[in-house]
């Protein structure tokens, strides 16, 4: 049998699993689940014939290597920074690894040397990135096709909880790692090209610029911008693109909502809060306050922050209990940034009933025989529960295909890679079909921008 070693049973494993085990049979594969904790990856594998599970410690090397050395392929879902020694062992013993993950530097200086054994290293096969890459490209090489130009591209991707569990003022929950949530935007300006000139966005304006998206069916979504949109654009081959511009979505009124705690300092991640295990919530909020001798906590947040008591971004703040004297931080030497993550856990970490979204939304604007044009593509995935999560779909089945696409020889080119080429992208997105992640394609008029505004 065909051995596939998929390293890292978390979350974002489930459907990837169940995917490869349905086809186990079928495509003659057993597949070996590796995790720090063999009873996650016990539960991930629930017994099956074709699955082995066992306890696996990346750090230690001669188990790495040998579990390695076994496999047909092998798959990282692990976090980024922990790739780079599984892909020197891939290219050490002869096997194509694939990842969700952005490529990092380390990984593409493997680049040469996969090329020189043959190897297939995929990256970035998850969602976003992942489904995003291959959906814009396939629309792009489309309009190339045609002779069409590139004018604008625009791509919005956002996990969200679904309309039948939205039942908090934020309308949002936690369906993806909370601490990126809290840093989102931070490490520089956003930046991106619009009507060809370089705009900036500095985080603290971030979440106070923002572009209203409607999606049938679903209602209104706005998005705010993502940190680097430029660094696609000779990858895509939109060099010379007048507007490209990529941003996170969200439901209107959370990015002003959110712009709270920004002004207030709480998403800091830079330093350490005194005391921080017996600070209360209270205490947390009014640290960031100056001292009054009179005025609450409350007042203090609501004239600093310029909102009423009747505004409806105050009721958001009152629904966290932020302002809870009795409940403890219970973080040691923690920073704003990680209280304001366990505060926000408590309110919007999914119920078991809850399923989350995943919304995504592509504008393409176009020139083709002096005619300008836009198609927008949306696609929007609800998960079935808390285990086959919209967003472990979403992520999961790109990889277990793409998998399956290169043991199969279907995918041949060798070297570090993110799936923007043909051979990828048109098999995966058909498949993905059948399993409820579908784009659908408007054509309409393209007017542009008016460049005296930009």
């Amino acid at each position: 049998m065909r051995s596939i070693l998929i390293i890292g049973a978390g979350r974002s494993a489930s459907s990837l699993i169940r995917y490869l085990l349905s086809k186990s049979e079928s495509e003659n594969l057993h597949l070996i689940v590796a995790d720090l904790s063999l009873a996650l990856a016990e539960k991930k594998t629930q017994q099956h014939p074709n699955a082995t599970p066992i306890a696996l410690d990346i750090f230690n090397i001669t188990e790495r290597k040998e579990a390695i050395q076994k496999a047909s392929i092998v798959i990282s879902m692990l976090p980024a920074h922990l790739h780079i020694e599984i892909a020197k062992d891939c290219i050490q013993f002869g096997k194509h690894l694939v990842t969700a993950s952005y490529i990092s530097d380390a990984m593409q200086a493997l680049d040469e040397e996969a090329k020189a054994n043959n190897l297939i290293f995929m990256n970035e096969i998850g969602l976003d990135p992942g489904i995003d890459h291959m959906s814009a490209m396939k629309v792009i090489d489309e309009i190339r096709a045609k002779g069409g130009k590139m004018l604008l591209f625009e791509s919005f991707c956002g996990g969200l909880v679904a309309p039948e569990s939205d039942n908090n003022l934020w309308n949002y929950k936690f369906t993806w790692a909370p601490r990126n949530v809290v840093l989102a935007g931070q490490g520089g300006a956003a930046k991106f090209v619009q009507e060809g000139t370089y705009k900036y966005i500095p985080y603290c304006n971030l979440f106070r610029r923002t572009e209203f998206l409607e999606v049938e069916g679903y209602g209104k979504f706005e998005a705010y911008s993502n940190r680097d949109s430029l660094k696609y654009r000779s990858i895509y081959g939109l060099d010379d693109i007048l507007t490209l511009y990529r941003g996170t979505i969200r439901r209107v009124g959370y990015s002003k909502a959110w712009n709270m705690f920004v002004q207030l300092g709480m998403t800091d991640d830079s330093y350490i809060m005194e005391d921080s295990e017996n600070m209360s919530y209270r205490q947390f909020v009014n640290s960031f306050l100056p001292y009054h001798p009179t005025d609450s906590v409350e007042i203090k947040t609501r004239l600093i922050l310029k909102i009423d008591q009747d505004d409806i971004m105050w009721d958001k703040l009152l629904e966290l209990d932020l302002f809870n004297p009795h409940k403890k931080v219970n973080l040691s030497n923690a920073t704003p940034a990680q209280i304001l993550e366990k505060i926000l856990s408590d309110s919007w970490t999914l119920e078991p009933d809850d399923k989350d979204m995943i919304v995504m939304y592509h504008k393409f604007g176009y020139e083709i025989n002096g005619e300008k044009k836009q198609i927008d593509s949306k696609m929007v995935c609800i998960g079935d529960d808390q285990t086959y999560t919209a967003m472990a779909k979403t992520v999961g089945l790109p990889v277990a295909m793409a998998t399956l696409l290169i043991l199969n020889g279907k995918i041949t080119t060798p070297g570090v890679q993110l799936p923007i080429n043909k051979e990828v992208y048109l098999p995966i997105l058909k498949e993905l079909e059948e399993y409820g992640v579908i784009f659908n394609e408007q054509t309409m008029p393209y007017f542009g921008y008016n460049p005296d505004l930009f």
